[in-house]
């Protein structure tokens, strides 16, 4: 019996397991074209080309366990042809007609090289893409509580226990050889190819995303990362709007005027998973909802269809939803400048969008806007802002465009149009933004600024000797109500708890410059 593999039964290493199970005997032929197309992946640092040639390899040490017959043949293609192959097909020709040549029976993964080959009249073993069964080698590391894998070359295993209120990092004990961590990289792409459930994202050189069900995979090696590293994700909870502390008046702007929201949060607060949560809410409404996300990770209902990048690009994702016509539209994952001209686009079409986009704090994700989209177009996409901290929902804005004399100027000469940036629940303005001169001015608002600015004034009369000005730097570090007392040594400040965390995490380096500039800082709980 003779045998042609192409080159998607290599990768995916389904050929090893009809050789292993004794319905592949004999002489296996392997065209020179499949040998350069893996070599042109293996070349671009695609995990895909790796993962052949290791199946090449158990091959050739199967030939004398399992009694068969690897043998190399055929002419190795032009540049162009490796370039093109997926384009022309060019290469699946050259395997086709090397099958046709030798009288041998043709083994493909590929549906359009099986209706080729049944039109040229070669017999062929078509195999279908099913879903797979049994743990891969990673999933041991994950239990109900393990939100993310961190795996590199020479270090130990990391993991990221918990959930958005509460991460713990826990260390494994083995140090991941390099080795090791190929094999790994090898079994996922193989899985990959064989699962009709799993797709790549991304693969570039140096870089592969892979979404395999519930995980989120990246894979990074040189010379894009320093070492051969992945990356594994996955989401731990799945909630609805129920487990969300949301005011009667936030639910009824959900449900009767928000159309052009914007969730923001910082990484791993659960931004994500409110908005699936939301999708689904609006599902349950009887609304038609789709997403746009790249890699397709929120978890959804399958009712929700997830569109990803056509062709690369979101724009062309766009173009179908307008013509889908949705109601709602979720946009996953908002970074560059495009996807904000995309959400702005779609948004002025009438279609509600529900945005995703990382911010520390809830006027972040209104200033990624500015000098993307005009200024005065900015309310009319985005009419409310979801800050999600900690897993909950911890501020809301609501956006409005007016014409007035900016917050700390005088002259009516110098009425502007202005987008004031309100407090959803107290109604109170806390940003304004408006251009002055060729700048774009976020003024902020808050009753924190204000005392700061009132008792600077009375430093020179023998004021809070320093705590105006202590308040006004301490301002842009907080994101919620704060008050501070002059106490003995420096000074006492009472936050809310998601500014406390910020303060001893992630702002502990300015923490210490305020320290060095005004004295001892106690921070206590408001």
């Amino acid at each position: 019996m003779r045998y042609v593999c192409d080159t998607s039964v290599i990768i995916d290493g389904r050929i090893l397991e009809l050789v292993e199970k004794g319905e592949v005997k004999g002489e296996i032929l392997i065209h020179e074209a499949s040998i350069a197309e893996m070599e042109n992946q293996s070349n671009l640092k695609k995990e895909t080309g790796y993962a052949g040639f290791a199946v090449l390899r158990k091959l050739r040490e199967m030939e004398k366990e399992r009694g068969i017959t690897v043998t190399i043949k055929g002419e190795r293609p032009s540049a162009d042809d490796i370039r093109g192959a997926k384009r022309t097909g060019q290469i699946d020709f050259m395997v086709r007609k090397l099958a046709k040549a030798e009288g041998a029976t043709l083994i493909t993964g590929d549906t359009v090289q099986h209706n080729a080959a049944e039109a040229e009249g070669i017999k062929t073993i078509y195999l279908h893409a099913r879903e797979v069964k049994g743990r891969l080698s990673f999933e041991h590391y994950f239990d109900a509580q393990t939100m993310s894998l961190h795996l590199k070359e020479g270090c130990r295993p990391v993991l990221k226990k918990g959930g958005p209120a509460h991460v713990e990092i826990i260390e494994a004990p083995e140090i991941i050889s390099e080795e090791r961590i190929r094999k790994l990289g090898e079994e996922i792409v193989e899985a990959t190819g064989r699962n009709t459930t799993y797709y790549f994202e991304i693969d570039r050189m140096g870089a592969s995303v892979i979404q395999m069900g519930e995980y989120r995979i990246v894979i990074a090696k040189p010379p894009f990362s320093d070492g051969f590293e992945i990356t594994i994700v996955r989401p731990i909870k799945k909630n609805t709007m129920a487990d969300y502390d949301i005011s009667e008046k936030l639910k009824g702007r959900i449900d009767q005027q928000a159309e052009g929201i914007i969730v923001c949060g910082p990484p791993g607060s659960g931004k994500s998973t409110f908005a699936a949560a939301l999708a689904e809410y609006y599902h349950s409404k009887k609304y038609i909802v789709k997403t746009m996300e790249s890699p397709r990770d929120m978890r959804v209902i399958p009712e929700i269809t997830q569109y990803t990048a056509l062709e690369g690009d979101f724009d062309l994702t766009k173009d179908i939803l307008l013509l889908v016509r949705p109601d709602y539209t979720f946009y996953d994952e908002m970074r560059k400048s495009k996807d904000f001209n995309i959400y702005t686009d779609m948004r002025l079409t009438g279609i509600g969008l529900v945005g995703v986009v990382h911010g520390r704090k809830a006027i972040d994700a209104i200033q990624r806007f500015i000098g993307k989209v005009d200024l005065g177009v900015i309310p009319q996409v985005v009419d409310t802002v979801i800050m999600i901290d900690g897993g909950q929902v911890t501020q809301v804005y609501e956006l409005s465009h007016t014409v007035k004399v900016p917050a700390g100027m005088r002259e009516q000469d110098l009425a502007r149009p202005v987008i004031e940036v309100k407090d959803f629940d107290s109604g109170e303005p806390e940003y304004e933004i408006y251009k002055f001169g060729e700048e774009t001015v976020v003024l902020p608002l808050g009753e924190a600024v204000a005392r700061g600015r009132g008792r600077g004034r009375d430093r020179g009369r023998g004021g809070d000797r320093g705590g105006g000005s202590f308040e006004r730097a301490l301002s842009r570090l907080m994101q919620s109500e704060f008050k501070v007392e002059k106490v003995q040594g420096g000074f006492l400040v009472r936050a809310k708890p998601n500014d406390i965390t910020y303060l001893f995490k992630q702002g502990r380096k300015k923490m210490k410059k305020l320290e060095n500039r005004y004295g001892r800082i106690e921070v206590r709980e408001l």
